[in-house]
């Protein structure tokens, strides 16, 4: 039986802009059509610029219900949900994420990567690569072996090795004992343990065989990414020349802007091969410094991620991070003993209040924030064809937001991973 879900009376973000009281209609796991029912133009100056808008809001006089109404449709199977006031943005994909709902990827046990998966579906995150974090290879090895196993089971779009092989001078909240340089031989190993599900690898291409590596990465069609690393600015430029085609956390564990020393955050932002990973948190970066991205490198080079561990959509306490323990305090994650003690050791960030905050406090258009979030990454991916944006013929992957950047729904495959409450 064909199942039909129709959402209507919201803002609806389209790859070319804002929709208002748009009609999104969902068959089976595929969004079947997207619709302007509306097209009196007005004007929203809190959410929505010129560029953002292609058919303007009608007014702000309707707020969001305490809960839409959910009425059975004109066809056998359908399920129709109206949300006036409120947002549809296609689901987000993130490119690194360690774990969450007191779970990691590194356990290398699928139950806690499907309890991860779950926690950062539940805040909007349809779409997820795995990351582990820098051990021994044989454990990273087996790690892999068995995160693949959910890749081919289509719960991960892939996994990501962040480590072991970065810099010692900018470890950040790894192991610096597990450290080593990128032997290509080495990063072989953890590519065919993936079993063709590795689709990225950081490490600090100044490394003796880093720029052999991130070739061989890159002939491999794995991303090579640039992170956890102490080059140069020239040396940045040629791992860029060698393939490498993300930077890992942008501004966070490698040198700093200097006048006579631009290091990698320059090469990085200046070319237009890179796509720039943030973590928009409000500790791993100043607002100045995201804005100085996006000014630079703009949302169609921006991606969005949470770098969370196992703490994230839980309380405050102590977590596992690989080998290393780390405690949370007030939401921040800090490496609690070791020779790295206090560093930070990635977040409790989910992408739903990053999207939140980037609208709210960093002033970003909501348009330019969901391609950070969605488009963006999908690209980088590969896999624009399937996800990233709200579209025909396209996975049915998105997420309901009411007026105040609030989280109300999340749809998979057209499955509720959150469903919308009624009214």
């Amino acid at each position: 039986m064909v199942q039909r879900t129709v959402l209507t009376g919201a803002r609806v973000v389209l790859p070319d802009g804002v929709v208002d009281n748009g009609r999104v209609t969902v068959e089976n796991t595929r969004i079947l059509s997207v619709e302007n029912t509306r097209t009196a133009p007005a004007e929203d100056a809190r959410t929505a610029s010129a560029e953002d808008t292609r058919t303007a809001p009608a007014g702000n006089a309707r707020t969001a219900p305490a809960g839409p109404a959910a009425d059975q449709g004109s066809h056998p199977g359908e399920r129709a949900f109206d949300l006036p006031g409120c947002w549809i943005v296609p689901g987000f994909v993130d490119l690194h994420v360690h774990g969450g709902g007191g779970a990691s990827f590194s356990a290398g046990a699928p139950e806690e990567a499907l309890t991860a998966i779950r926690t950062h579906r539940q805040h909007g995150t349809t779409t997820m690569l795995a990351s582990t974090v820098t051990g021994d290879l044989d454990d990273l090895a087996r790690q892999a072996a068995v995160l693949s196993e959910l890749v081919e089971q289509g719960e991960l779009a892939g996994i990501h090795f962040e480590g072991p092989f970065i810099s010692p001078h900018r470890c950040g909240a790894h192991q610096p004992s597990l450290l080593r340089a990128p032997d290509p031989a080495d990063v072989r190993k953890l590519v065919d343990a993936a079993r063709g599900s590795a689709r990225m690898m950081t490490l600090a291409p100044e490394l003796p065989g880093g720029l052999e590596s991130v070739r061989l990465l890159a002939d491999s069609g794995v991303l090579a990414a640039v992170g956890h690393t102490d080059s140069t600015y020239e040396a940045a430029l040629e791992a860029v020349d060698a393939g490498a085609t993300v930077a890992t956390h942008l501004f966070n564990a490698m040198p700093p802007l200097l006048h006579r020393a631009p290091g990698p955050i320059a090469a990085l932002l200046e070319d237009e091969r890179i796509t720039i990973e943030l973590i928009n948190d409000g500790t791993h970066l100043h607002p100045a410094m995201l804005q100085l991205a996006f000014h630079r490198a703009g949302a169609d080079r921006v991606a969005f991620i949470t770098d969370a561990m196992g703490a994230a959509g839980m309380r405050d306490g102590r977590y596992p991070l690989g080998p290393m323990e780390v405690e949370v305090k007030d939401g921040v994650a800090r490496i609690s003993d070791g020779p790295t003690a206090g560093s930070i050791a990635g977040s409790t960030l989910t992408l739903d209040r990053a999207f939140r905050r980037a609208v709210m406090i960093d002033g970003l258009g909501v348009a330019e924030a969901v391609r950070a979030l969605s488009a963006t990454p999908a690209r980088v991916l590969g896999i624009a064809d399937r996800v990233g944006s709200l579209e025909a013929g396209k996975d049915a992957d998105l997420v309901v937001f009411d007026e105040d950047f609030r989280l109300r729904g999340v749809m998979r495959r057209g499955d509720w991973v959150v469903r919308p409450e009624l009214g």
